[in-house]
């Protein structure tokens, strides 16, 4: 779990997950309002189409937990919570599911030969939000 510094004086607190087996009981606590504390879970392996799909799936086995202004007591219960393998968050990149995030973005291979994908997609977003 690492904890990072954003505007106000708050903090967001993240941990990735791996090969998680209870993802389908995380997603029912969140859908019925009693997951305790509350946390976001997010399918890591397509970080912003999980935003747009809430969260995780019932068959996520790679999440990346997140929660702001979390207390360390707080951030050892979501630990607890998710049957899974703690691991760097310095793995999230090389983990995702990079040919559906190339399908996602309609991103072509010529394109990568002249830019990163960290790069497309950033030009991707910022396209599609001055339009």
């Amino acid at each position: 779990m690492k904890s990072f510094p954003v505007d106000g004086g708050h903090s967001v607190s993240l941990a990735l997950y791996s090969d998680v087996s209870n993802s389908r009981e995380l997603l029912d606590l969140m859908q019925s309002g009693t997951l305790e504390p509350e946390v976001a879970f997010l399918n890591a392996s397509l970080i912003t189409e999980s935003l747009k799909r809430c969260g995780i799936s019932g068959d996520t086995t790679y999440i990346l937990a997140a929660r702001f202004d979390a207390s360390d007591e707080e951030m050892k219960a979501v630990e607890k919570l998710i049957s899974g393998a703690e691991i760097d968050l310095g793995e999230l990149e090389s983990r995702a599911n990079q040919p559906q995030i190339l399908k996602h973005y309609k991103i072509s291979p010529q394109e990568l030969l002249v830019s990163t994908l960290p790069d497309a997609i950033v030009c991707r977003i910022a396209a599609r939000d001055a339009l």
